[in-house]
């Protein structure tokens, strides 16, 4: 019930990817999450990922962000590898 739940609510990972984007300087990073994420249900897997893929970043950092899950964010984001 809990997996199920946490896959419905990709929307809990939109804090650990806006501190990826400010750690690399990513112009108004609160304001482009806020623009995906608020007032609206259904965040899923795709809609982030299609999110992370329309932000002009490298490809190394889209990588980062799309390994990111509600199933593996606990307010940590690991540094880099």
């Amino acid at each position: 019930k809990i997996y199920a739940d946490l896959e419905q609510h990709w929307s809990v990972v939109s804090e650990a990817i806006q501190t990826v984007l400010r750690r690399e300087k990513y112009p108004q990073p609160y304001e482009a999450l806020k623009a995906l994420t608020r007032g609206k249900e259904g965040i899923n897997k795709e809609t982030m990922h299609a999110f992370i893929e329309s932000l002009k970043i490298p490809s190394k950092i889209k990588k980062e962000l799309k390994g990111i899950t509600p199933h593996n964010y606990t307010g940590v984001h690991p540094p880099i590898k």
